[in-house]
């Protein structure tokens, strides 16, 4: 037991914090450090510094360095930067040979490591070591031929020794791998610098073989042009635009190209090469040519080639517009519009041709609505501008013959083509087309306009057939049954019109009757035939006793009976008309009436009349009625004005009862003032 005891650890007890307050003097750990960096607390002093006196020292100083540098190599083979330190010491301590050693170490180790191949090759050539730097270049770029600084700094250091021919030697082995743009800039700058126009152009010859591009075939051009080559310049473009065709076009090409025309004098070239890449070129790659082709023409054209340039931009916008729509309607129309306006009339002609080829695809007619128009524009330029009367005359067949006239038609083009045929002076063609049109697709225009042409023609009867034909098709058109009558009026065979006029009245339906009734009754008084005017109001007002009619009817009467006569008839149908009106609804109908009445009587009454129509007037009063909303909850009230007649005897109990409301509240208002002033009526008292 005293052994287990004695082999037990004590564990130290932890003291026990009593106060576990806070602090007074809180310290962070920011103030732990700076106070550390203030005291320098954990800056080591410097080695004592060592002179060395002797050869064994110097000796001892270099076997203590190198095993230091040796020991970071052993530790950590692929840290690169230990192995430049140890072959920089050594070079600075003149030992090339161990230098070379230690880089020949480390490229055994990491041969892919351009920065160890730089600093080789600059450690030999500091040291003048031409031939050892001329191998290990050959090394490098034979090893990692795909790091151009290597080719730059081998070409630059064999130029630097004079050594023209080494240095192109290592360009030409440099463009067997076909490096990128700027090593063959190099290559031709190097070959510049030393006059050698004809190398430079063969360079550049392979060179937009390798590197086919717009911007290096320009280059070329230009680097003919500035040494003064124009010929050959002008090959180059035309060369580099035979070289990428017509299915890789590019716009800066062609500026290029046009801009060293213009710069010779060549106006011409440079108008067509604009005009044949602007042909070419899609629109909206070709901004560039157009803002350069119009600059050329503002500084050496005219105005024509001005707005050939114009037109030639929105003639581009317009066929991208239409190839991405082909059904949009309105850019056709604008396209239709500049084409007339500036090229011939087959191109015309061909625009027309392939807008109209757009049918809307749905039978419909508010899709037709707009594409109608390209087939009348069509027909139009051909009669007023191309002048063929032939052409027309088949635009419109062919439209006529493309509409679905048993769905919809439009009258508008089949009027158009029997004008058309009117101006030809061929008056069977025209007669026929409206027949047609009247079988196929029976329209109100073209009824109207058929008959305003036989009307125009004096073809009296042919009129009164269509006029029977339009009225069998649609007996509920008022105008036409009065224009019908009108036309007989005119022709003098009033039991015609009369007769038209009945007919007209007795049909079962009719779109708007009160005009009917109207030109009815109008054409009886113009005939001066007041009887049976009379009798046409008394059967208008068996129809209907709208007030309108009432007035009509009493302002007829102050107007066609004798001077004494005509006010009693008028008043006579005034009374008739306000006993009539007392059962109706409308007490605003009632009302305009009696002012009616009032107005009449105020010229031509006396007082008895006017006083009597006094008192007939209405009293107008505000009320109010509950509103409701659609689901049938409140919706707060309204106010509304209402009118009470004094021959309402329904009304008569309210009327008094309002009229002591009235007097109630003048008693009201009396004593209100009698109470807010008792001085005076102590005067009056005493008075």
């Amino acid at each position: 037991m005293a052994s287990t005891a004695a082999g037990k650890q004590r564990i130290p007890k932890v003291a026990k914090v009593k106060n576990k307050a806070p602090a007074e003097v809180q310290i962070t750990a920011e103030q732990l450090l700076r106070e550390a960096k203030e005291r320098e607390l954990e800056l080591l002093p410097p080695p004592p510094q060592q002179k060395i006196t002797d050869v064994e020292e110097l000796n001892d100083y270099k076997l203590r360095k190198r095993k230091t540098f040796e020991d970071n190599i052993r530790k950590n083979r692929t840290v690169i930067s230990n192995w430049i330190k140890y072959a920089q010491w050594e070079e600075s301590l003149k030992e090339i040979q161990r230098a070379r050693s230690i880089y020949e170490r480390a490229l055994d180790v990491d041969y892919r490591n351009v920065t160890l191949w730089l600093k080789y090759a600059e450690m030999e050539m500091k040291n003048r070591q031409v031939n050892h730097a001329r191998n290990i270049w050959d090394r490098a770029i034979t090893t990692l031929p795909r790091v151009n600084q290597f080719w730059y700094k081998y070409t630059y250091m064999e130029e630097m020794l004079g050594n023209v021919a080494g240095s192109r030697q290592v360009f030409e082995r440099w463009m067997e791998w076909q490096p990128e743009e700027q090593a063959w800039h190099s290559y031709i700058n190097f070959e510049l610098r030393y006059k050698e126009v004809d190398r430079a152009r063969s360079i550049y010859e392979r060179f937009v073989l390798v590197h086919p591009e717009v911007k290096n075939w320009i280059k070329y051009a230009r680097f003919e042009e500035k040494h003064s080559y124009f010929a050959h310049a002008r090959k180059v473009y035309e060369r580099a635009v035979e070289f990428f065709g017509e299915e890789h076009m590019d716009e800066h090409l062609y500026v290029a190209f046009a801009k060293f025309e213009e710069n010779q004098k060549e106006f011409e070239r440079v108008r067509v090469i604009y005009k044949y890449a602007l042909d070419r070129i899609p629109k909206q790659d070709a901004q560039n040519l157009f803002k350069n082709y119009t600059i050329f023409e503002k500084k050496f054209g005219d105005r024509r080639g001005i707005e050939d340039i114009i037109v030639s931009k929105r003639r581009f916008q317009y066929e991208e517009e239409v190839k991405a729509n082909p059904h949009n309607y309105d850019a056709w129309f604008d396209y239709l519009r500049l084409v007339e306006s500036d090229t011939d009339a087959e191109t015309v002609r061909e625009v027309y041709e392939r807008a109209i080829a757009n049918v809307p695809p749905i039978q419909e007619k508010r899709h037709w609505k707009r594409y109608i128009y390209l087939w009348i524009n069509y027909a139009l330029y051909e009669e007023l501008e191309a002048k063929d009367a032939e052409r027309t005359r088949q635009v419109y067949q062919a439209c006529l013959e493309l509409l679905p006239h048993k769905k919809f038609t439009f009258a508008k083009m089949w009027l158009l083509y029997a004008q058309f045929e009117i101006r030809q002076k061929n008056l069977p063609l025209a007669r026929r087309a409206l027949g047609t049109s009247i079988g196929k697709c029976p329209k109100n225009k073209l009824f109207k306009g058929y008959i305003e042409l036989e009307l125009q023609l004096r073809e009296f009867d042919r009129c009164r057939k269509l006029y029977e034909k339009f009225l069998e098709f649609a007996p509920e058109n008022c105008t036409s049954w009065i224009k019908f009558a009108e036309l007989e009026t005119i022709l003098g065979d009033i039991d015609r019109a009369r007769a038209i006029y009945e007919l007209a009245i007795g049909q079962p339906r009719l779109d708007m009757p009160e005009v009917l009734w109207k030109s009815y009754i109008d054409f009886e008084i113009e005939q001066e035939e007041y009887e049976k005017t009379r009798n046409l109001y008394r059967r208008l007002l068996q129809r209907t006793q709208h007030v309108k009619v009432w007035i009509s009817l009493a302002q007829f009467e102050l107007s066609a009976a004798g001077q004494g006569e005509r006010l009693q008839r008028c008043r006579q149908i005034y009374e008739e008309a306000n006993k009539a009106m007392r059962s109706c609804e409308e007490k605003e109908e009632r009302v305009m009436l009696l002012e009616s009445w009032r107005s009449f009587e105020e010229e031509f009454g006396n007082d008895a009349t006017k006083e009597r129509i006094d008192k007939l007037m209405p009293e107008k009063i505000k009320k109010r009625r509950k509103l409701q909303a659609e689901d049938g909850s409140d919706a707060g009230w309204e106010e509304y004005y209402d009118y009470i007649f004094p021959e309402d005897t329904a009304n008569q109990p309210n009327l008094k009862l309002l009229a002591m409301a009235k007097l109630w509240k003048k008693q009201q208002q009396e004593s209100e003032a009698a109470a807010m002033d008792p001085d005076k009526d102590i005067d009056e008292s005493q008075t």
